[in-house]
């Protein structure tokens, strides 16, 4: 199971390597945006900055996990069939989409803290939350992509589904990533946050696993 799961991370790695026009025209959008931002807000609030940020990523995790299922021609699904199981290959899309969503996060706050002003009062910290709420929209993104996948390929499904989901989990990470801006929280409110996010990020992957088997069948 674990070779099967390397090798099928590795066509992917390998796919986006030669097809980097993608990685590059959501590279390029990541810039272009924060550079606008920059021209209509010199110096935002800590609030502002937080809430563009992630702002930012969902737009970022939308187009950059979209493509991961939606390129994956009918044929190319048959030949998978036949080689892995449906739970090898939603991992190994899991894992793949977490490391894109990964890199492509960190781009972009590296571009927030060269471009805007840095509000952040533990910067480091900011990145441990940014790598876990990046974690947690690149699951969900998959899951959908996933479903949006089989329904003719329709990319406005995803969005679509995404909402009512994707919504309550932003503003868990959202409301996280205010201690690193110096707020102060009561006594286990940052634990008890912290554990919502990683909780939902697991009751997503068990959800994956057991039910895109009945897609992959499909």
């Amino acid at each position: 199971m674990l070779k099967t799961i390397f090798a099928l991370l590795k066509k992917d790695l390998l796919l986006e390597l030669r097809q980097q026009h993608s990685f590059y025209g959501i590279l390029l959008y990541v810039a272009s945006t924060i550079f606008l931002v920059k021209l209509s807000l010199d110096s935002p609030a800590a609030d502002v900055w937080n809430a563009l940020f992630w702002i930012i990523q969902l737009f970022v995790c939308v187009n950059a996990i979209a493509k991961s299922f939606l390129q994956e021609g009918r044929g190319r699904m048959l030949y998978f069939y036949s080689i892995a199981g449906a739970k090898e290959f939603i991992i190994a899309k899991l894992i793949y989409n977490i490391i894109l969503m990964l890199l492509m996060s960190l781009l972009s706050l590296a571009l927030f803290f060269l471009l805007l002003k840095n509000p952040l009062a533990n910067p480091l910290q900011f990145i441990g939350i940014v790598c876990l709420g990046s974690i947690s929209l690149s699951l969900v993104f998959t899951l959908l992509a996933a479903i949006a996948a089989k329904a003719q390929q329709n990319a406005a499904l995803m969005a679509i589904l995404g909402f009512p989901l994707i919504v309550p989990q932003l503003l868990l990470v959202i409301r996280l990533s205010k201690v690193a801006f110096g707020e102060i929280f009561r006594d286990g409110a940052l634990l008890q946050l912290t554990l919502l996010i990683i909780g939902f990020d697991i009751m997503v992957i068990i959800l994956s696993v057991i039910l895109f088997p009945f897609l992959w069948k499909d």
